[in-house]
């Protein structure tokens, strides 16, 4: 039995959407997650966006000078905290070789697909449990002639690879999206991006995990690997054993930590965002909605809205700085002008911790020097967008089944 037993660490969204098709397939399948099963993980206070938008990785031509100029604003939506770290000063070499035009070319494509896979997925995951799937775009809202033109030519690099997108005047945004006041010069309607509740989704999938037989442990971290050559027979968690026949390292920002004693040094760093949910905002938007200039999403969800920006590399800490909420705050007034900083007062900030890779592509795929172990981790901002395809790529993976398409640009050893 332990022969045809998956064992996946990590009970987040990659984790447990790994598990769902895992056991579609017919395996048996355990999850391990670190926290208990009412606290708080990158997976529940997030956006909740499914962002087929998102074809350009986080390292592009740019970004290193953006970023540099950010980090002496503690309000900014990008902060560096300094520290004496080698594996951050690796990772941050590894950006800027791969902050380039011959990158984002290199890898639009295989995003778009994985963004869009994913996006028919969560369609037929909706047919099984609700999670509030709204499936009617994402605008992107521009509050200044120069970021309208930035964006405009994204749409255009959209265009080119069959990403839908319009540009649209102040007047066609507040036609799309009468629900709430707008202060804008323009905007982008991304079609084929949607958005849902991530809270919703991880009941959902982690029921239909447990009905189909699944097992998912909480509270228990791994603290070993049990080998036998080249293979994991077990994993140690929570003073017990639990073997295997396959093992899928899905643990987030903790999984640089894991593959490590596995003896990968997998280049990942722990981006830090936030968020804010209005339970009774002064209005209420039907799609959800970038501030481009301030890098912060809105996401209706039922009556409340949840505001969530940053990206703050730290370390594994998630505590709360409250200039970088302040960010967040400020910028709302900018576009929504009906809203005011009084509104959040009293709302307390969720703080999560997002696996970023440094050259915003996933890691997805063996583990080298190690024959039965699987890497789904490094998703960034797209972790939740990502889930669904992730976990069917897993599957796949395990079962000896063909990808839906090639997924050797997401190699876990490429910086090895």
């Amino acid at each position: 039995m332990d022969k045809n037993r998956v064992v996946i660490i990590g009970g987040g969204v990659v984790g447990l959407c790994a598990a769902y098709y895992c056991l579609k397939e017919g395996m048996a399948v355990t999850v391990l997650e670190r926290e208990g099963p009412e606290e708080s993980n990158c997976s529940v206070g997030n956006a909740g966006m499914v962002v087929p938008s998102h074809f350009i990785p986080l390292a592009a031509p740019g970004m290193m000078a953006k970023g540099l100029r950010w980090m002496f604003d503690r309000e900014s939506p990008f902060y560096v905290k300094p520290r004496v770290s080698l594996d951050l000063a690796r990772w941050g070499w590894l950006f800027y070789r791969n902050s380039t035009a011959a990158h984002v070319a290199r890898v639009r494509e295989l995003l778009r697909d994985l963004n869009l896979e994913s996006r028919r997925l969560f369609t037929e995951l909706a047919g099984e449990f609700d999670f509030g799937l709204e499936t009617r775009g994402l605008l992107m809202l521009c509050d200044t002639a120069k970021g309208l033109d930035g964006e405009a030519k994204v749409a255009e690099e959209a265009a080119e690879i069959g990403v839908k997108a319009r540009v649209l005047s102040p007047t066609e945004a507040a036609q799309a999206d009468p629900g709430v006041t707008m202060n804008l010069a323009g905007a982008v309607l991304w079609e084929q991006d949607c958005h849902l509740d991530p809270a919703r989704f991880l009941a959902g999938i982690r029921r239909k995990v447990l009905a189909m037989g699944g097992e998912v442990e909480h509270g228990v971290a791994v603290t070993e690997w049990v080998r036998e050559g080249g293979k994991v027979r077990a994993v140690k968690a929570g003073g017990r054993e639990f073997r295997g026949g396959s093992f899928v390292v899905a643990g987030g920002s903790w999984s640089a930590a894991l593959l490590r004693d596995l003896g990968l040094k997998l280049p990942l760093q722990a981006g830090k965002g936030y968020s804010l949910t209005l339970p009774e905002p002064p209005e209420l938007p039907q799609l959800c909605s970038i501030f481009a200039e301030a890098k912060v999403a809105i996401t209706p969800m039922g009556r409340s809205l949840r505001f969530a920006g940053t990206m703050e590399v730290g370390g594994l800490d998630r505590s709360v700085d409250p200039l970088r909420v302040r960010g967040i705050i400020k910028s709302v007034p900018r576009y929504f002008p009906k809203f005011s900083e009084r509104d959040f007062e009293g709302i307390e900030p969720w703080a999560g911790l997002r696996p970023v890779s440094p050259d915003g592509v996933p890691y997805l795929g063996p583990v080298p020097k190690v024959d039965n172990v699987v890497a789904a981790t490094g998703h960034a901002m797209m972790g939740l967008s990502l889930g669904p395809v992730s976990g069917r790529l897993v599957a796949d993976l395990l079962g000896a089944h063909q990808p839906f398409r090639g997924i050797g640009g997401m190699a876990v050893g490429r910086f090895s």
